[in-house]
């Protein structure tokens, strides 16, 4: 199971980390996403880091703004999310699958590619 957290509303310009706790599963050699998805829109992938090796991966939009991180000790993922635009509000999810780490590159932004280990889901909300 996957549990995200950390959602909310907050003015452009500022901060939120969203936290993505693990359970139920061996946390080795997955690789773990954020994925977003605004109104209207399709799902779509934020960052992703690997739990054996700590690969990370982001998407243009958020680079530079978002960090993302891993404990693995708590099983926890997290996102830094910094300098929130308005196009930042979404439903924000968390999603874990076993990627061979040589397609983790080409296929981690890909919401189909995950099968089966999906969060609930927390709002953010950016007001301008």
């Amino acid at each position: 199971q996957l549990q995200a957290s950390g959602g909310g509303t907050v003015q452009a310009g500022g901060s939120l980390r969203l936290s993505c706790a693990a359970s139920g599963f061996n946390w080795d050699q997955y690789t773990i996403a954020w994925f977003r998805q605004a109104p209207g829109k399709g799902r779509e992938g934020v960052a992703c880091i690997t739990t054996t090796g700590g690969t990370k991966y982001y998407a243009d939009s958020v680079k530079g703004r978002f960090t993302i991180s891993s404990d693995n000790a708590k099983k926890t993922v997290y996102l830094q999310m910094n300098s929130l635009k308005s196009e930042d509000t979404a439903v924000y999810y968390c999603a874990a699958e076993r990627i061979p780490s040589v397609f983790v590159q080409t296929t981690w932004s890909n919401p189909r590619v995950y099968t089966s280990l999906w969060g609930q889901g927390t709002q953010v909300t950016v007001s301008s």
